[in-house]
């Protein structure tokens, strides 16, 4: 797509000069500050009174904590925690205007500067995180910059700053934004421009990821905001827009997100990121945004939406991810889809309820926090409207809406991005509130994207809704697949049999999803190269309390062959992200049956 544009339009001509980008207001433009409303105001110059009682510090042993103990947060807590107070403080300048937070920035930007690397120790090197042995790299090289995800979003961060600010720090001396701007080339722009080996450029291997478009955000912002040479300027944002293609051309035509719905921040909104920028930097001319393939990237979170702060949890996903209401809107502006902009809207006004001061709810993007503060969108009280049948037919991903009830079941294949070995899982809700669950996230360590990453108990199939054959997991890996999935408005069936190891024996694994108005009927139907017994898993967010042929729990009724051996157990939550999720305790229900060569079950799902 982007490739082909370029090869026959010059940007030197269609972008604006420098001087002329203006994505949100500058600080001089008085009124423009103003208008922002009285509780924003507030909310912002408490933010910056943060950054007033200094800037934490960041040594070598917390970089070394991640390879000497698997630690990421040694690093990355005081890392995120110094950007955060200095965004404080300058929106906090930008607000005040009297120079009462501008030391602070100083001491942030200088900090910053004053800093070996930008990147985070879990990702230090060119090789994608977990692909290399922990102590590879146990330190930064500071003769040889890699660009990371979060390099780039310091960069943005230290671009916007100089955007909204540089006459004032100008005014105390040259040197500072002299200084903040040569770190950025030499560290971002320079490295970007002569390197072709950093992996998520897409030229050395395909695998890319949601890394792409959110490094090319960043760097495209960095460019735009900073370069004043016009043909440097356009041969920057025309490199990335180039390995942008490269990010289109692994994400299905579906538009689906195999990092789930949680990772639509830092993938499809950030390649709205990148288009918005390019975008209003041509003042209009540079567009893709009827592009069908772009369209059916920004509709994902609706599609994924289940109700309220909840959406589809497959893959590390938070069942209630932070979603960036007001990118989502744009989106939906930008494509005419009226019912993403209502759902951006009603995300982004949720939101303003409880964070006035538009602070980053993850990891400190200064520039959608701007976005955020100025962002023309209108009051929208109700929730977004849906469709009854939700269809990703490349993801794999079927969603059915009936009489309260929300049911949504996936197939796809286990080397999935952020995968979980959850082939052929599933997912209830009942007037909007979870039921029959997806674990989703947890705290990310570096078991996490390591050789161990299936001893995590989110990740693992046996805390999926798929059954055990023989005792037997599903696999890791791409060949672990559905195959003759199928889905309509009535359901969905699919083989999983190929998730399953050689020797469990599944020759095959018929999964049929049937949704009706009284409710869901799951069957599977399985024939063994051997007799082995199965057992049926349902993750549950309520207590079951079991009788003979039926467990009840929360909202829903689970019946089954009483000749099935049931068993509850409590699985009290303890990791820091998931308890975000899922407070207290879920439970794990598995059915069992016992050895045969051929098995089939039939569970009723319906309302209790």
């Amino acid at each position: 797509m982007f490739d082909a544009y370029l090869d026959q339009h010059d940007l030197t001509e269609l972008l604006v000069p420098r001087e002329g980008y203006r994505p949100f207001p500058r600080r001089q433009e008085r009124e423009k500050w103003k208008s922002l409303s009285k509780e924003r105001r507030e909310a912002l110059l408490a933010w910056g009174e943060e950054a007033k009682a200094g800037y934490p510090m960041l040594t070598a042993t917390q970089f070394l904590a991640f390879s000497r103990s698997g630690s990421r947060a040694a690093y990355e807590t005081p890392y995120f925690e110094r950007r955060h107070k200095l965004i404080g403080a300058a929106l906090a300048e930008c607000v005040a205007d009297d120079g009462s937070y501008l030391d602070a920035v100083i001491d942030g930007l200088w900090c910053i500067c004053e800093e070996t690397t930008w990147v985070l120790s879990a990702h230090n090197g060119s090789d994608h995180p977990g692909a290399r042995p922990m102590n590879k790299r146990p330190l930064p090289d500071v003769t040889n910059p890699y660009v990371d995800l979060f390099a780039a979003q310091t960069a943005a961060a230290l671009a916007d700053i100089l955007y909204l600010l540089a006459d004032k720090l100008d005014a105390v001396s040259p040197l500072i934004v002299r200084r903040v701007r040569g770190e950025i080339e030499r560290r971002i722009l320079h490295p970007f421009l002569t390197h072709d080996d950093f992996w998520w450029m897409g030229m050395i291997r395909h695998d890319v990821c949601n890394w792409t478009p959110w490094i090319l955000s960043n760097v495209i912002d960095v460019t735009l905001l900073l370069e004043n040479d016009r043909i440097r300027r356009a041969e920057l944002v025309e490199r990335a827009l180039r390995m942008l293609d490269r990010y289109l051309a692994v994400m299905p035509q579906d538009g689906g997100c195999d990092e789930g719905a949680g990772y639509f921040n830092m993938a499809g909104a950030s390649l709205l990121d990148c288009l918005e920028s390019v975008y209003l930097a041509s003042e209009g001319r540079v567009s893709f945004y009827q592009e069908p393939h772009i369209r059916a990237i920004g509709a994902f979170p609706l599609k994924a939406h289940v109700a309220g702060a909840y959406f589809l949890n497959f893959a590390d996903c938070d069942v209630m991810p932070r979603l960036d209401g007001e990118r989502i809107h744009r989106f939906g502006v930008r494509t005419g889809s009226e019912a993403l902009a209502a759902l951006g809207a009603w995300l982004h006004n949720q939101e303003v309820q409880v964070n006035p001061s538009a602070r980053p709810l993850d990891t400190p993007q200064m520039h959608r926090t701007l976005l955020k503060l100025f962002a023309d969108i209108p009051a929208q009280a109700d929730a977004p409207r849906h469709e009854a049948f939700e269809n990703l037919p490349d993801l794999q991903v079927f969603a059915w809406r009936r009489d309260g009830l929300f049911a949504a079941i996936k197939g796809g294949h286990n080397g999935e991005n952020h995968n979980h070995n959850d082939v052929g899982s599933f997912v209830v809700y009942a007037d909007g509130e979870p039921q029959i669950i997806d674990m989703g996230n947890k705290v990310y360590t570096a078991i996490t994207f390591g050789p161990n990453r299936y001893t995590l108990d989110n990740t693992r199939a046996r805390n999926h809704n798929i059954p055990l054959v023989g005792g037997m997991e599903q696999c890791a890996g791409r060949k672990r697949c559905a195959r003759n999935v199928c889905a309509d408005i009535n359901g969905a069936r699919m083989d999983i049999a190929g998730a399953y190891p050689e020797e469990a024996g599944a020759v095959s694994l018929a999964r049929t999803f049937t949704v009706r108005d009284e409710g869901i009927r799951l069957t599977d139907e399985a024939a063994l190269a051997s007799a082995q017994e199965m057992t049926w898993v349902f993750m549950l967010r309520s207590r079951p309390s079991i009788a003979e042929g039926q467990a009840c729990f929360g909202r829903l009724t689970l019946a089954y062959d009483p000749a099935l051996e049931a068993k509850a157990e409590e699985m009290p939550v303890t990791d820091a992200r998931m308890a975000r999720n899922f407070p207290g305790s879920i439970w794990r229900l598995t059915l069992r049956a016992p050895a045969a060569i051929a098995h089939k079950q039939t569970f009723w799902i319906t309302r209790s």
